[in-house]
């Protein structure tokens, strides 16, 4: 059967295609067929091929649009919480030391662990639909805190299965380089040994899109980190790196020679470092979050990156450790106030090279004829709006794969004026029921 075809008009549109500014459409509209845009451009310019075959027409009453956001680098799936960590922290101990105790990372692998396949899942998605609750319709989930093969099987299924139960585009990385497991104390190599092994099998299984690690003093030398890589190249899954967060170990040289997807954190990459993901084409993902959680003093080198043309994006970095949030809006601010991104930058750090850092498709987090319909339909005039306030709830709309998901996030569509109806019908229905 074939899809309707949808009109979304009487809005103000940051399409993020080309370099013009926010890609903006002032009086914009858009064409949809299933989870496709078909056309978009100002109103009055509507070609009359689809004017004359709309079948559902939607007046969004002059809000804002933008495509569906995109974080590319969360922990969603994991049990228990690390608040008694964050109490350490304001006391004086650092990060490092508390890992070096038994607590950080580990702390939060007993507690996953212990926790069944079904209480993971439902821990999980009520976070996934808080993030969607600001736009999000795409996300990466990394497992990490499992560090056995069963029980990073687990949190990759978890993965899987939460983007079988929400409207949600999920990617699924493989982060079993992420610390070094109680029973492997002093046996580092060895375990990596054992991450190495798992790998194939856990790709076999359709698990794992893409392949991470922590390089790091508290987690993996560049040595090592190099051997995992080298499995994930040949397995021909692309791989990403938690690179130069806390000290430089020149991994993002090294995931630049593997042509990474991505390098995260990187408050502490060298000039060589950002060098090379330029000539490799990595995208520098940036986590505010952490940044401020951890109360780090070194700013990742912003103006490096742009005078070298890497790609930023940003990303929530959702964990229990070091960034506990689930608003993407929050991380923008932060950007902005903390790393001096530009508004338009950080929108889009959180669409388009986003997009990029997980390998999407380029259909993904822009809105142009031929892209996919994922997009928010927001209470603001301008994205830099969204950006500036921070503590709101400014989403009216979410929109994937063409349809109105909002209510399936358990949020009800807020919109004070904006209506559709049935083509030629022209009596209002309920707000975007014919979408539902």
């Amino acid at each position: 059967m074939t899809s309707s075809i949808k009109l979304w008009r009487n809005a103000r549109i940051a399409t993020f295609c080309g370099i013009e500014p926010w890609g903006w459409i002032e009086n914009g509209a858009m064409v949809t067929q299933g989870e496709a845009v078909l056309w978009i451009g100002q109103t009055h310019n509507l070609p009359a091929e689809y004017s004359a075959s709309i079948d559902q027409d939607h007046d969004l009453a002059g809000a804002c649009v933008t495509p569906g956001l995109i974080d590319c680098h969360t922990h969603l799936v994991y049990a228990g919480n690390r608040a008694r960590e964050f109490e350490l922290r304001l006391q004086g101990a650092t990060y490092e030391q508390i890992s070096r105790a038994g607590g950080g990372i580990r702390a939060t692998v007993a507690a996953t662990r212990a926790a069944s396949e079904d209480e993971l899942l439902a821990l999980a998605l009520p976070r996934a639909r808080a993030l969607m609750s600001e736009g999000v319709t795409a996300i990466e989930v990394k497992s990490g805190y499992g560090l056995s093969e069963a029980d990073e099987a687990r949190s990759l299924r978890v993965a899987r299965r939460l983007a079988q139960q929400l409207p949600l585009t999920v990617r699924s990385t493989f982060l079993g380089a992420h610390a070094v497991p109680p029973e492997f104390d002093g046996r580092a190599d060895d375990y990596v040994n054992a991450v190495c092994d798992w790998m194939p099998r856990l790709h076999a299984a359709g698990l794992v899109d893409a392949v991470d690690a922590f390089c790091e003093r508290i987690g993996f030398t560049a040595q090592q980190t190099r051997r995992v890589f080298e499995v994930a190249t040949a397995l021909g899954l692309p791989v990403k790196l938690h690179a130069e967060q806390l000290s430089d170990q020149q991994g993002a040289a090294l995931a630049a020679e593997f042509n990474a997807l991505s390098c995260d954190h990187l408050e502490y990459i060298s000039d060589a470092g950002v060098a090379s993901m330029a000539a490799s084409g990595t995208v520098a993902v940036l986590l505010p979050g952490a940044y401020y959680f951890l109360r780090e003093t070194q700013l990742p080198p912003v103006a490096a990156l742009r005078a070298a043309g890497v790609p930023i994006a940003l990303a929530t970095d959702h964990n229990p450790g070091s960034s506990p949030t689930l608003s993407p809006l929050l991380i923008m601010n932060m950007a902005c106030t903390l790393f001096r991104l530009t508004p338009e930058e950080a929108w889009r750090g959180f669409t388009v090279n986003a997009s990029r850092a997980l390998g999407l498709p380029k259909t993904y987090g822009v809105l142009c004829a031929g892209s996919r319909a994922d997009f928010v339909v927001w209470d603001a005039d301008h994205p830099r709006d969204l950006v500036y306030r921070f503590g709101h709830h400014p989403m009216q709309h979410l929109i994937a794969g063409g349809v109105d998901v909002t209510d399936r996030i358990g949020l009800a569509p807020r919109s004070k004026t904006a209506s559709a109806s049935p083509s030629g019908n022209g009596a209002p229905s309920a707000i975007f029921k014919a979408a539902l």
